[in-house]
């Protein structure tokens, strides 16, 4: 990996004091996230947390031991393994890399110990942690109550947010995969955003062509989530 890779911040750690945010990141390891790699399974001891740079990562939730469900993603203004914050050993939802690329690492041990001697990490963490569980509410109540087409918009720009770039791989079965729906409807909803001229979507290759006319037609949780975090974040940069 590129020593400018690495330099590129991760959002969250990028909102502690200068001092803090060089101690802890002594503690971490940067590593390459593979596609499609497990960070953790649902009910398993967790052995680290993730922060990423230029990767992100898909938070699923698995009902009936069979149907899964996207219930947030995770890119470089988070991190992965909120459970440890809470001082729980167990992961409580499934996280695997959906944007290949790299993140920071720390093992479950070193970070425990970092929380206890790092009181402004530990207030950060804390409203971090607030904000993700507002944000997972705002996508339950977003994937029963907005249409397939809204909340597939909704999705691409997150990704977007997430992957820095305009153009993407995704296939039309992961999205259904992600938005807990039929192929056919995500094919519909593609289709319907094709058609306004806002995206481009070609043998698996997704391309963003009007982002501001995406915004529009995106469901109000798109914002929501923003301003949950921009609130959350301005609030746990204060003393």
């Amino acid at each position: 990996m590129s020593a400018q890779r690495i330099d590129t911040p991760n959002q969250l750690l990028a909102a502690l004091p200068a001092s803090v945010r060089r101690r802890f990141l002594a503690d971490c390891t940067p590593v390459d996230l593979v596609l499609g790699s497990v960070l953790c399974e649902e009910g398993e001891r967790m052995r680290h947390v993730y922060f990423p740079i230029d990767s992100f990562i898909s938070v699923l939730k698995t009902v009936d031991g069979r149907s899964t469900l996207e219930v947030g993603m995770i890119g470089s203004e988070g991190m992965c393994g909120y459970a440890a914050v809470l001082g729980q050993s167990l992961a409580p939802l499934h996280a695997l890399t959906q944007g290949a690329g790299v993140a920071w690492r720390m093992n479950i041990a070193t970070f425990r110990r970092r929380l206890e001697d790092m009181p402004a990490l530990r207030r950060l963490l804390h409203r971090y942690v607030d904000v993700l569980l507002r944000q997972l509410a705002q996508t339950a109540a977003c994937t029963r109550f907005h249409v397939v087409e809204a909340r597939l918009a909704r999705w691409l720009l997150m990704t977007q947010d997430r992957a820095h770039a305009d153009a993407f791989d995704v296939t039309q079965e992961f999205l259904a995969f992600m938005l807990g729906v039929r192929r056919v409807g995500v094919t519909t909803a593609a289709g319907v955003l094709q058609s306004r001229q806002l995206i481009r979507y070609r043998r698996g290759n997704m391309t963003i062509l009007d982002r501001t006319r995406l915004e529009a037609a995106a469901c109000t949780c798109y914002r929501a989530d923003l301003e949950i975090y921009r609130h959350g974040v301005a609030v746990a940069r204060k003393p």
